[in-house]
């Protein structure tokens, strides 16, 4: 099991004067919480993407690249790149640029993305949000997979035997290639498309309980088996947000405010009514989706959710709507001290369940 940890660089609000953490200090905050990860032993560090005056990060990319210098092991990976509104040209050059910085450790999470922000700040028409996405990543893979490229497609000019540069450094297993996954929140076309093209998956389960997403794992898996991949390349990641404490109220306490910020904040947005505490501890319930508890709460619920999805990656999301950098260094030390090795051991289960079907979907 990879356990590791995400951040979109989160804005907290100053208490006294209503104003949000400066966009600097944050940037800053998320790079030591990068550089402490890396050397308490976390597996990777993910960076996603928000183009809203709430979180910092709008360039992950540049982010990573930084977080290279100043470590020596982490895996480096986004979460997620919004490959929609991307050049996938331009995505290959910089996560092989930060790969080549890294020593071989960056990689590539493609998503649509939560928000559609970025759909009108790059020019990426919002009606063709599947088709895109198919595009790009198909375009990506290539791209991936070797000089020289020839492409052509609907959404990028045609490319005719070029050379794109740099390329990745790679690992021993797969030298000069990126590892590629693909995010999602739940999409049952998402699920059978990622599981048919055989690549890794990870579903954000943003509350509620996780399994609910157990039928859109077997629809991934059921789609991959059919396609022919074999089930070792047919890897499951969950993220969540969470936080650890050596106190498990404490935590659930201090979680509670910054989560129904967040998470009320998007309802009004999208409609929807918004959460309440009910909602809030049954998400932190143990069969809930927050990774929030102390440590032996949290081993607990890491060990349960592989147990429904055989799972081999988690990410858990310490810092969710701008909590105190210092409570978010210590869940990252209770992760690496307390929690990861109790749950290193956990691999994929050699027997599948039967599939659960999705009433519509089809790849």
């Amino acid at each position: 099991m990879e356990l590791g940890v995400f951040s979109f660089g989160d804005r907290a609000r100053d208490p006294h004067t209503g104003s949000p953490v400066p966009v600097g200090e944050r940037l800053r905050q998320v790079i030591e919480q990068i550089r402490f990860a890396d050397e308490v032993g976390i597996d990777f560090f993910g960076l996603g993407e928000r183009h809203r005056p709430e979180f910092a990060i709008s360039a992950p990319t540049t982010m990573l690249a930084a977080a290279a210098s100043v470590t020596s092991r982490i895996k480096l990976t986004s979460a997620v790149t919004v490959l929609s509104a991307e050049d996938p040209v331009r995505v290959y050059q910089q996560f092989a640029t930060i790969d080549q910085l890294s020593g071989g450790r960056a990689e590539i999470i493609a998503g649509r993305g939560s928000f559609v922000e970025a759909f009108a700040l790059f020019g990426a028409p919002l009606g063709e949000y599947d088709a895109l996405f198919d595009e790009k990543l198909a375009m990506l893979r290539t791209i991936d997979a070797g000089n020289p490229v020839t492409w052509s497609g609907r959404f990028h000019t045609p490319l005719d035997n070029v050379d794109v540069l740099p390329r990745a450094h790679g690992t021993p297993e797969a030298p000069g290639r990126l590892p590629i996954w693909v995010g999602t929140g739940g999409n049952p076309r998402s699920a059978a498309v990622t599981g048919a093209l055989g690549l890794p998956i990870i579903y954000g389960i943003i509350g509620g309980g996780v399994a609910r997403f157990l039928p859109l794992v077997d629809l991934y898996r059921q789609s991959g088996a059919q396609a022919g991949h074999d089930r070792a390349a047919l890897k499951v990641g969950i993220s969540a947000a969470g936080l650890i404490l050596d106190d498990g109220d404490t935590a659930r306490e201090a979680l509670f405010p910054h989560y129904m910020d967040v998470v009320s904040q998007v309802s009004r947005e999208r409609g929807s009514a918004a959460p309440d505490r009910a909602f809030f501890d049954q998400s932190a319930a143990p069969d809930g989706s927050l990774l929030v508890g102390s440590p032996d709460e949290v081993v607990a619920k890491i060990r349960a959710v592989h147990e429904i999805f055989g799972n081999t990656r988690i990410g858990m999301q310490l810092d969710f709507g701008g909590i105190d950098p210092a409570l978010t260094k210590r869940s990252i030390e209770l992760l690496a001290t307390e929690v990861l090795p109790r749950v290193r051991d956990l691999t994929t289960p050699t027997t599948t369940p039967e599939p659960t079907t999705i009433e519509g979907a089809h790849l």
